[in-house]
């Protein structure tokens, strides 16, 4: 198993991406730290992954600094330390630029950028004592291609890929590895919030337009990348920012 043993903390494991790759990283053999807002939401996530008496879930707000630091500290005595950190929790906005207000503009830095911020510094110690741990960010595609209307969303997901390239440069000395994961389109609740819809249903013809494989993704798919940039497969890399996106970078 690509992840045996190995204590990784999850953020937004309650729904889409953090849901998939709750599941991808359990049967690879990690014990899990599950964050979401969603309590109950959490608990279900646990108990259905393999083997759920080796995971423990911690429900609290990531902008709350408070809520981060007991989250945190409470993952690493759980698990007896963090061997690594995937910070998928995040919010999508959609709004022109012309009507973002600057508590809006707060709100969506905060949820995607400031709060893996925090958790980042405040697991620092316990990387630091572990082997080899990792840490990936869930940035977007939006962070690396603008998106009309979400300003707020492609500040913030840009922001996430230079903070994990400064950490990668600054924590190499501690053999941590620090990268970004930048998804396209994903058929996760968020998208279909945005979209409409359900899952599986037809995407918008101007979505699809973005894409050179001219579909969106799966949560899976992007779990699978996750893993990736969390195992030893990928021990070479680090301060990169991995399109998961179906070409959109470049078509």
């Amino acid at each position: 198993m690509k992840l045996a043993n190995r204590r990784i903390l999850l953020t937004g494991a309650s729904s889409g991406i953090g849901l998939e790759a709750a599941h991808l990283f359990a049967a690879e053999g990690a014990r899990l730290a599950l964050v979401a807002r969603d309590e109950a939401g959490l608990e279900r996530v646990r108990k259905a992954i393999a083997r759920p008496d080796e995971h423990v879930a911690l429900a609290g707000d990531l902008t709350d600094e408070a809520q981060v630091n007991r989250i945190v500290d409470a993952a690493a005595d759980a698990l007896c330390g963090l061997d690594g950190i995937v910070n998928s929790a995040g919010k999508d906005h959609i709004a022109p630029f012309a009507e973002t207000t600057v508590a809006t503009w707060s709100t969506i830095l905060n949820a995607n950028m400031t709060s893996t911020f925090m958790v980042c510094q405040r697991a620092l110690p316990y990387l630091q004592a572990a082997k080899g741990a990792t840490i990936v960010n869930l940035s977007s595609g939006a962070g690396l291609l603008p998106l009309a209307g979400r300003t707020a969303y492609c500040a913030a997901k840009a922001g996430l890929i230079m903070l994990s390239k400064t950490l990668a440069l600054e924590l190499a000395r501690d053999h941590i590895r620090v990268n970004a994961l930048c998804p396209g389109a994903i058929d996760t609740p968020m998208l279909r919030e945005s979209a409409g819809g359900e899952h599986g249903d037809p995407m918008p013809a101007e979505v699809i337009a973005r894409f050179a494989m001219a579909r969106v993704g799966e949560a899976d798919e992007i779990a699978r990348a996750a893993l990736f940039l969390s195992c030893e497969d990928s021990s070479f890399v680090t301060g990169t920012a991995l399109a998961a996106d179906g070409g959109r970078t470049f078509h």
